[in-house]
């Protein structure tokens, strides 16, 4: 919703005179993104990311694909057929809360990623990140560690979406 900063006050309270309504911050909005396991451009995709790490390769149509006609196609198409170093993945853990740039271990305490995006999982009364692990470590189920106040906490790869979600993807 975009409104001019002279009728703010009064759409808020317009929408506000419903009871249903609530107010919501930004943590809010940051829960509800992880849980759907999207991502937030500066944090968990940048210009170095490609959609292959990302796991965002449905981004890109099939002709397209096919016809090598995008941006980055000399690099993806490449990364599509042989796979990447790394890979974006999901994390559930009953530890601390893991927050971005933690890194993530293996089982013998090994660095192979880094959380890019981390929080309380309200729906899941877990905690929940994303990150960047070395493909290897990327299957769901994989049993991986997260470093919390420089203490090794266990956390599984878990599929994504965290929470089941109603939007048509394509």
């Amino acid at each position: 919703i975009s409104v001019s900063r002279l009728r703010a006050v009064e759409l808020t309270e317009k929408l506000l005179a419903n009871r249903e309504v609530k107010l919501a911050g930004l943590a809010a909005r940051d829960s509800l993104r992880l849980e759907a396991g999207l991502c937030l451009y500066g944090n968990d995709i940048d210009e170095t990311t490609t959609p292959v790490e990302a796991t965002l390769v449905w981004t890109i149509g099939k002709r397209r694909r096919q016809l090598k006609d995008f941006p980055g196609a000399e690099i993806i198409v490449p990364q599509i057929k042989a796979k990447t170093s790394r890979k974006r993945v999901g994390l559930v853990s009953t530890g601390p809360p893991v927050r971005q740039h933690t890194p993530i271990l293996s089982p013998d305490g090994k660095v192979i990623g880094e959380v890019t995006s981390g929080c309380p999982s309200p729906c899941l009364k877990k905690n929940v990140a994303m990150g960047y692990v070395d493909s290897a470590f990327a299957k769901n189920g994989t049993d991986i560690q997260v470093e919390v106040r420089k203490k090794a906490v266990p956390a599984v790869v878990s599929r994504m979406p965290f929470v089941p979600t109603n939007y048509y993807m394509g």
